[in-house]
């Protein structure tokens, strides 16, 4: 090693970190993530743990937002008083967007769908979503969802990863750091984006959204793309067999072991792990994408779609299959709902993508044996307006953002099935009874895995850094089972 290299590499931080048991040692754990990436207070001592009653989770997340007037909140006394101005004492001053900031009227718009009751449950479901009506039954409702943000970026971050600055780690990343790996070959957390045909550009997703953020590498989401190589890279070069591939791996860890005691870095220890688990993945991968042992009649459950790279259907089969293969966290995220105008055509679409496959899903979870423990989560950044985005008119209409109040719904994994949680008002413009924050749905989910939300935490830039935030949240727990 030439001086300009070691003096690099000998600093005092790795003095520090190699001083044993010392308060040097203690300190380090605090000066940056290479420390506080080896200690979590979930594995501490102290109140017992929530019983889990999942294993891993399924996240359908519908990016740009569903109305809840033409899903899940059904509000038939509108219609007697469509076109009206909304009361300012309904409204409250409730900031804007810029979309609408500027509008002089804020008519009110019923939606033009009608609703049905599931079989048992008598959940009120819209027409456009009849298969996701027809397994109501297995669903938990919430109509009292609320977040803080009105746009959809710090909207969308905010629930991905419980703070609306981008940059900490992403639910998924969370739920692998504190409960680690079920199968040895395949990711502890895997990602697959589709696009909505109501709305061809849709909001940009980044890869933040599932990112590791502080915690190690190892742990962010590993994204499965639509083309012939669902994994970049992760395939042989031509004439490169997987023996000498073996090999070359071999000589390669060697060399990142040795780094690695040098620096005592633990991305290191990452690099060496996605080595490994990347050769692992060239047979697991490829089994995994390979529909051919489906039976036609489950295929056909999950709609037309199923057969197209990309489509929101093909990814709810995969996401079954990971599922079987005990993957920890599946997110799906179905990019299209951001109906300002058009709605009932926009949406409409939006709805014939995902209504018949996320309801297979379901079924196919439920026939399987896997719902019971596994914990499927639908739904989107916020809600919509009950008034009018621009012109309105007898069968057109747009809604603007609206974080005040929101649906979404939860199956298996322990959650109480045929029930609705919440109540907004007349308007769906505030929540009456049982809010639920963004952060006390991250609570919840993580209970449902058997982790205290409270406890879950690192060590970084001075504070115990959590998914669910620094103020007092808690899991909904009388929806659960």
């Amino acid at each position: 090693m030439n001086p300009i290299e070691a003096s690099m590499t000998n600093n005092r931080r790795l003095f520090l970190k190699s001083a044993g048991l010392s308060l040097g040692a203690i300190s380090a754990a605090a000066l940056g993530t290479g420390g506080a990436a080896q200690t979590t207070a979930a594995t501490t001592s102290g109140a017992s743990l929530p019983k889990a009653t999942a294993k891993r989770v399924i996240y359908l997340f519908q990016s740009g937002a569903p109305s809840q007037f033409e899903s899940f909140d059904y509000k038939p006394g509108l219609k007697a008083i469509a076109k009206s101005e909304l009361p300012d004492s309904v409204r409250g001053g409730q900031r804007l967007t810029g979309m609408t900031s500027g509008q002089t009227s804020f008519p009110v718009a019923p939606s033009i769908f009608n609703f049905a009751q599931g079989s048992r449950s008598g959940t009120w479901v819209s027409d456009l979503l009849p298969h996701t009506r027809a397994v109501s039954d297995k669903l938990c409702v919430i109509r009292s969802m609320f977040t803080e943000a009105i746009n959809h970026d710090p909207a969308i971050t905010f629930f991905q990863t419980g703070s609306q600055l981008s940059g900490r780690p992403s639910m998924g990343a969370w739920v692998a750091y504190g409960l680690g790996s079920m199968n040895e070959n395949l990711p502890t957390f895997v990602v697959m984006v589709s696009r909505g045909t109501g709305l061809a550009a849709g909001q940009p997703l980044y890869d933040r959204l599932w990112g590791s953020g502080v915690l190690p590498g190892k742990h962010q989401g590993v994204k499965l793309r639509s083309g012939a190589e669902p994994i970049l890279y992760l395939s042989n070069p031509a004439g490169c067999p997987s023996h000498i591939r073996r090999r070359m791996l071999d000589d390669l860890k060697s060399l990142n072991q040795e780094a690695l005691t040098r620096k005592l870095d633990p991305e290191i220890q990452t690099r060496i792990e996605q080595y490994e688990l990347a050769f692992r993945m060239q047979s697991s991968v490829p089994e995994l994408t390979d529909f051919n042992d489906e039976p036609q009649s489950v295929l056909d459950s999950y709609g037309p779609d199923v057969v197209k790279p990309g489509s929101y259907a093909r990814n709810c089969l995969l996401a079954r299959r990971l599922a079987e293969r005990d993957v920890r966290f599946i997110q799906l995220f179905h990019m299209g709902w951001d109906q300002h105008s058009n709605l009932p055509d926009h949406m409409g679409k939006q709805c014939r993508d995902t209504d018949q496959p996320t309801a297979a899903l379901i079924n196919d979870l439920a026939q399987r044996g896997l719902l019971d423990d596994t914990l499927v989560v639908w739904g989107g950044e916020f809600g919509r307006t009950v008034y009018c985005q621009g012109a309105l008119t007898e069968e057109n209409y747009g809604r603007d953002h609206h974080p005040r109040c929101f649906s979404i719904f939860m199956a298996g994994g322990g959650v109480k099935p045929g029930i609705v949680y919440g109540e907004t008002d007349d308007f769906s413009y505030n929540i009456v009874a049982d809010p639920v924050h963004v952060n006390d749905l991250q609570a919840t989910i993580l209970h449902t895995l058997g982790i205290d939300h409270r406890r879950l935490s690192i060590p970084f830039q001075g504070l115990d850094l959590k998914l669910t935030g620094v103020e007092d949240r808690n899991p909904v727990l009388d929806i659960l089972a």
